[in-house]
């Protein structure tokens, strides 16, 4: 049972496939009312749960808000067992035409003697509403007069729980259409829907859990066999991606040698934080290749590591690499390329594509392969190459793809499979997609991480887990595994500190804490 509920809470759905997967279960001979009434009674359940410590008692006023499709016909269960329960329950259902089903539970409700209301200005204040307007699949954009009436519910200091997905909300993109329901809390049913990955539909979602009703996994594959896949990396995922145990007989170079090539006079900052993420990630062997001016400030922040000093531009930025003795660029596992660089250090960019080796590309090192034309530079790659670009470095690499801010899934899908890297495009929702369209979301994250230097962090913590990759790894669990440890070391260092207290240098500390 644990297995499959692990396997569940992984998959995303757009609103098509979660149709599908509906009509699997139908056809199996599930009976909708059954279902209906599992998926509220499940809901009932929650709702004290979720409210035990506040003053949400028998007694108190529920407001139901009626849809006209099955999303309605959920609420209407959730109406009347909370009116079996002893709650005072009042609907509110603006709708003429109801389907089947929905219009036989309403008919009912009216029989038990629950208030119907076909204006909102008719419902009286409340102490809770359940959205039941709109769920899965609504495409058109809301008008008067229920989109008045969201604006209002939206202005009262009531909490809303939404069922499914808070009316208003595009399924698959997250956009709001016209306006949408500002939800304190939404059951999302089944599976999880790509709207709730999406960075815009956030501010509406409010706390978002998933409603089991025990879909069986042979559906959801039945469905999705064909597609490229979209998952939540779960903490059991990530955990068990992680280069661990390490075996009992090994030493260094078999722990990963990574290469950084970072910094510049303007910018030491990044190549330290940079070197503090790789030094959290457990590589056996750290090199940093830094201007020859930083090389003392490096060694006395990172002492463990090989501090490689190379020769500068005029502005400060490293002018060509300058390695070891009998070291080139095929002596590392894997090579971490641009926080702090500066554009300046265009050749050194330049030189790391040509390489075979595995490669991860951030900050200017992006903003260079931009300049060089990203989509065609990165096909005559034959290694494994990583970006992690924020929204504004992504549509400079990608200016012909969808439009980030509305789509990020299908945005980063497109970017993946046009250049053949794994594109990792940050944001609250953090999304990685591999050239197949497969796509990896974290589902968590805090506004503590909007802070200089933090993504640097991230680039060293992911290019020494690249390093350390055993063959059998596959280099997007390794991407989706780095940017949740990345992301939980940030939920953590603000649940102590606050979200003003997570500078990117307390980040680093805050690490292997995310493991423990």
């Amino acid at each position: 049972m644990k297995d499959r509920q692990e396997q569940i809470s992984q998959v995303v759905v757009t609103a098509g496939q979660m149709q599908d997967v509906e009509k699997q279960i139908f056809a199996a001979g599930m009976p909708v009312v059954a279902l209906m009434e599992k998926v509220a009674g499940l809901i009932v359940r929650r709702i004290p749960e979720i409210l035990s410590n506040t003053l949400f008692l028998r007694g108190s006023r529920v407001g139901i808000l009626v849809g006209p499709g099955h999303n309605g016909g959920d609420a209407l269960v959730v109406a009347r067992e909370l009116h079996f329960r002893g709650y005072e329950v009042w609907i509110y259902s603006p709708f003429s035409k109801l389907k089947e089903l929905t219009s036989q539970h309403l008919q009912y409700a009216q029989s038990l003697g629950i208030p119907i209301c076909q204006t909102i200005e008719q419902l009286p204040n409340s102490d809770l509403l359940i959205d039941g307007l709109f769920g899965l699949g609504l495409e058109r954009n809301l008008t008067v007069p229920i989109a008045s009436a969201i604006n209002q519910l939206n202005e009262l200091s009531v909490p809303i729980y939404s069922i499914d997905l808070p009316s208003g909300l595009h399924t698959d993109t997250g956009e709001v259409l016209g306006t949408a329901i500002r939800a304190t809390h939404t059951f999302c049913l089944g599976l999880w829907k790509l709207a709730f990955f999406q960075d815009q539909a956030l501010e509406y979602l409010g706390k978002a859990e998933l409603i089991d009703f025990d879909i069986p996994l042979a559906d959801v594959e039945a469905v999705l066999k064909d597609a490229p896949r979209i998952k939540r990396i779960t903490p059991a995922t990530a955990l068990a991606t992680l280069p661990l145990p390490h075996p009992a007989v090994t030493h260094k170079y078999k722990q990963g040698h990574l290469l950084l090539i970072c910094g510049s006079r303007r910018y030491a900052g990044g190549a330290i934080l940079t070197g503090l993420g790789a030094r959290a990630s457990g590589v056996g062997m750290l090199s940093i290749a830094v201007p020859e001016s930083l090389k003392s400030l490096l060694v006395s922040h990172l002492p463990e590591a090989l501090i490689v000093g190379c020769p500068e531009t005029e502005t400060g930025a490293i002018a060509h690499l300058q390695l070891p003795e009998n070291t080139d660029l095929s002596s590392f596992n894997a090579i971490a390329c641009g926080p702090g660089l500066t554009r300046d250090a265009t050749p050194i960019v330049q030189d790391v594509i040509k390489s075979e080796r595995p490669l991860l590309l951030d900050a200017d090192g992006l903003n260079i392969l931009a300049q060089m034309g990203a989509i065609a530079t990165l096909k005559k790659r034959q290694a494994v190459t990583i970006l992690t670009p924020h929204t504004g470095e992504f549509e400079r690499l990608f200016p012909d793809v969808a439009d980030a801010k509305h789509d990020r899934v299908k945005a980063v899908q497109e970017a993946a499979a046009q250049s053949g890297a794994i594109v990792l495009l940050k944001g609250a929702r953090t999304a990685i997609a591999n050239p197949q369209g497969d796509v990896w979301i974290v589902p968590e994250s805090t506004p503590a991480l909007a802070r200089g230097g933090s993504g640097d962090v991230l680039t060293g913590l992911l290019g020494g887990l690249l390093a350390q990759a055993a063959t059998k790894q596959i280099p997007e669990d390794i991407v989706a595994t780095a940017a949740w440890w990345h992301s939980q070391a940030g939920i953590i260092a603000a649940q102590e500190r606050t979200e003003l207290g997570v500078d990117a240098f307390t980040l680093t500390q805050y690490l292997m804490k995310a493991l423990t």
